[in-house]
């Protein structure tokens, strides 16, 4: 995100990890908004993991995700912020919602059990942000990314998503000459991908190009991004296990919950105002991979 905000020529960025700024902590976040004075902000920040993270760790998904997002949407307001977009994530939409999945099949039927603290969580984020703009006309929108990967992704076997989990699991396969990997599920459930840097434009474009009064006068409360394309777990497992070159089998533990059958956005809204995705998703995975085995690599240096 940051490169691709200097490319754009956004000068004075100001950024914050969870080291120097705890947003879930109202105070600190208060302060950082009076000093600080920013024009633009982009919430980014969330407690986010796979299906694993989100059965162990409930409610902290629900609780810490409602303080960090709830701190930067009103101290937005009250600072009088001149343009806000805050990240959710396709989780939000039911577990059987039509595919694709348009923007207004939010809160249309029950969500996928494995991730609901999040996604609850995710939709009052996207409602603060429409209440805030009908009640006082604050440019205040919501951009719904499937699924993320790229670099500085997180490899925690514990707490990361499907495709860096795959690679640390397909890698460490390799290196220690393993038979097999285990996968959790089937390996059925039909999945969209979307690399950061394409979301990083998809951001830009937005606060460029389309105006907070055009989504909510469409009776939505914000815009789906993403890659248009889907693979099955199976084959994304097939696809990294190349990448890598892991020579053993693939296992899938079918004891274990896939979340929902498919999650397939609906972009139309994107897609008409002439934005699309660039990197092809084995190109995402290769570039991914070399990341990963550099950071590997100077963990021993």
């Amino acid at each position: 995100m940051l490169d691709c905000l200097k490319h754009n020529k956004y000068g004075n960025i100001i950024t914050k990890d969870r080291t120097e700024l705890d947003l879930s902590n109202q105070e600190s976040t208060r302060i950082f908004f009076k000093n600080e004075e920013p024009d633009i902000v982009i919430c980014a920040a969330a407690k986010v993991g796979g299906i694993y993270a989100n059965q162990i760790y409930p409610a902290q998904f629900l609780f810490e995700n409602l303080a960090i997002q709830n701190n930067l949407i009103h101290f937005s307001h009250k600072y009088g912020i001149k343009h806000l977009l805050f990240l959710g994530s396709a989780c939000i939409y039911p577990k059987y919602a039509d595919q694709p999945i348009k923007e207004a099949s939010m809160l249309s039927g029950p969500l996928e059990p494995t991730n609901e603290p999040y996604a609850l969580a995710k939709i009052a984020g996207i409602k603060l942000c429409e209440t805030y703009y009908k009640q006082y006309s604050d440019n205040f929108i919501s951009v719904m990314p499937n699924n993320l990967y790229g670099p500085n992704d997180n490899f925690d076997p514990n707490t990361s998503h499907v495709i860096p989990s795959l690679i640390q699991k397909f890698h460490n396969a390799k290196i220690t000459s393993s038979k097999y990997v285990e996968i959790w599920g089937s390996g059925n459930p039909l999945r969209e991908f979307l690399h950061v840097d394409d979301l990083s434009e998809a951001i830009l474009f937005i606060i460029n190009n389309i105006s907070v009064e055009e989504i909510y006068n469409k009776g939505i409360s914000h815009i789906n991004v993403g890659s248009g394309e889907e693979i099955s777990i199976h084959e994304l497992a097939l696809m990294i296990k190349e990448v890598v070159g892991f020579d053993g089998k693939i296992r899938f533990d079918n004891s274990k919950p896939d979340g929902s059958p498919r999650k397939l956005l609906d972009t139309t809204i994107m897609n008409e105002k002439g934005w699309s995705p660039k990197i092809k998703l084995e190109k995402g995975i290769r570039e991914l991979y070399n990341y990963y085995q550099q950071i590997e690599l100077e963990k021993h240096i």
